[in-house]
């Protein structure tokens, strides 16, 4: 078997103004980063509008197309805007997400890497917020669920930020569960351990400002990891976040290179154990250009010797 990889040009389409953390160049670091790699590489599809409203209602897709300028910026949030190819790039994020869900679950891959940008995990149902149009994790799992017949999905989070839009998305079904952990206090503000969902299908994990990333190792396999299993999810999706890395600029946590190495390891276990190995990741943060390569192919290295 082998590792997918998906991407689409449409992705350095989405510009955000200059000074922003969220750049093209993040996308050129982990391309650069994988570029040795056997991986099946693949474009990403556009996603099916059918798709989306699983998750996105369409009078969202619709404000965001009215939203979209012909040049230049249109700013939804402080720290969210669209620019001309925006919606081309998030279409491409979610299709991508979707694809690679279609792959693994059909065989064709043993597990999957979708890198593509704008991020997805600050996405909720009705909002545009944190750099992120559209929950592409809840996207591929509701297709999982409702398309290619998986009754039970886990999502999991280890970005630094809190993915309140996943949460947002798929706090209310119970064959979803998203387990996040996140440093706190921190962007967006939400992620409280009290917050375990409709379900009690959401596991939220705070982490100190500082915290090592063999704490955050050991804090996954002790507390995160035993409730994933007891879910027996059918597949794992993965919100690959590398901004808990400790030369990110956006935040305190202090993980290294190899320890998204060990994460990833611990998280492909659980993965091979459970379920088959089927497991799709999909790229969230990552802010410093060199520790984001680095960390990306850390944990798709890993990827590709579980393949």
């Amino acid at each position: 078997m082998v590792t997918a990889l998906l991407s689409h040009p449409d992705c350095w389409q989405h510009i955000n103004p200059p000074g922003h953390p969220e750049q093209v160049a993040r996308l050129d670091a982990v391309m650069a980063a994988l570029e040795g790699m056997e991986l099946a590489r693949s474009d990403a599809p556009l996603a099916a509008e059918s798709d989306i409203l699983r998750v996105h209602p369409k009078r969202y897709l619709d404000s965001l197309r009215r939203a979209e300028p012909e040049e230049g910026w249109r700013r939804l949030d402080a720290d969210t805007q669209l620019s001309p190819g925006s919606l081309g790039a998030a279409f491409r994020a979610a299709g991508a997400a979707v694809k690679a869900v279609e792959l693994v679950l059909g065989g064709e891959a043993g597990n999957a890497f979708v890198a593509t940008r704008p991020p997805g995990h600050h996405a909720e149902r009705e909002t545009a917020m944190g750099f992120c149009l559209l929950s592409n994790a809840a996207i591929a799992a509701k297709a999982a669920l409702d398309h290619l017949g998986l009754t039970r999905v886990a999502i999991l989070d280890f970005d630094v930020h809190h993915g309140n839009g996943t949460q947002d998305c798929v706090e209310d079904d119970a064959r979803i569960f998203f387990a996040s952990s996140h440093q706190m206090p921190l962007y967006p503000g939400t992620g409280d351990p009290s917050e375990t969902g409709e379900h009690d299908n959401v596991l939220n994990v705070a982490l100190r400002d500082g915290t090592k990333g063999s704490e955050i190792i050991d804090i996954w396999a002790r507390d995160i990891l035993p409730k994933v299993r007891d879910f027996s999810p059918e597949l794992l999706i993965v919100s690959a976040g590398f901004d808990a890395h400790e030369d990110d600029p956006l935040a305190g946590l202090r993980m290294r290179t190899e320890d998204y190495a060990t994460l990833t390891g611990m998280i492909l276990d659980l993965a091979d154990e459970l379920c088959g190995g089927k497991l799709v990741s999909l790229l969230e943060g990552g802010y410093d250009l060199a520790a984001l390569g680095e960390s990306v192919a850390s944990h798709v290295g890993q990827l590709k010797e579980r393949s």
